[in-house]
């Protein structure tokens, strides 16, 4: 199995640093744009990920992820699950990360220190877990080296033998302990993390999104 994941590893690898390279770039463009990639995460729990990025892009284009309420924002989470929950996380964050009538994203990252940021977005950012915290901060150009544990990561982690079964709850304590797994897989395959990531996803889904 190792022999033929390397060999999907090499095919797929070009086009998966090409995604971590644009994942990096986001950081570069304005605090509006890391605030949206967060809606993006807040979203995804038991939701399709292509669905949860076209709602949150609508919503950019119409400015109801920037202004609108509660009830706006709730109409534009088409196809996403829970839309009233996540509607209320995403004003909610909104109000965490707006000072002076601006939204400020980038001055709650500290790329020195990354696990501290994700456990400061945990505590935080209500909708926000270790998996969502990690992808986040994947997607804005941070945390290669964290594990987004959803569950094609988690099924992959069974089909390689890192892990005999996903637990039923993931505390912060487990989370940290499959993540410790899947990152010495990761060495011993000889793939980075964040390449392992897209490469298992890419597997289950057929594609390398975000």
């Amino acid at each position: 199995m190792m022999r033929k994941l390397l060999a999907d590893y090499k095919a797929k690898k070009s086009a998966i640093r090409k995604r971590l390279r644009e994942f990096r770039s986001v950081w570069k463009r304005p605090d509006a744009k890391i605030f949206s990639e967060l809606c993006f995460c807040i979203c995804t729990p038991q939701s399709k990920a292509f669905y949860c990025d076209k709602a949150v892009r609508e919503l950019e284009k119409t400015g109801d992820l920037f202004k609108g309420d509660r009830s706006r924002i709730r109409k534009g989470l088409k196809g996403v699950r829970f839309p009233n929950n996540k509607a209320s996380y995403i004003v909610e964050t909104r109000k965490l990360f707006t000072e002076s009538g601006v939204i400020r994203v980038k001055n709650k990252i500290d790329a020195s220190d990354i696990p501290a940021t994700r456990w400061w977005l945990v505590r935080n950012v209500k909708g926000l877990g270790f998996k969502e915290a990690s992808h986040f901060l994947r997607n804005v150009g941070f945390g290669e080296d964290l594990a987004i544990l959803d569950v094609h990561i988690l099924k992959n982690m069974i089909r390689y033998g890192i892990i005999g079964e996903v637990p039923k709850t993931i505390s912060r304590k487990t989370y940290y302990l499959l993540e410790d797994k899947l990152r010495k897989f990761s060495c011993k395959a000889g793939i980075p993390m964040a390449d392992l990531d897209l490469l298992f996803w890419s597997e289950e889904t057929g594609e390398i999104f975000k």
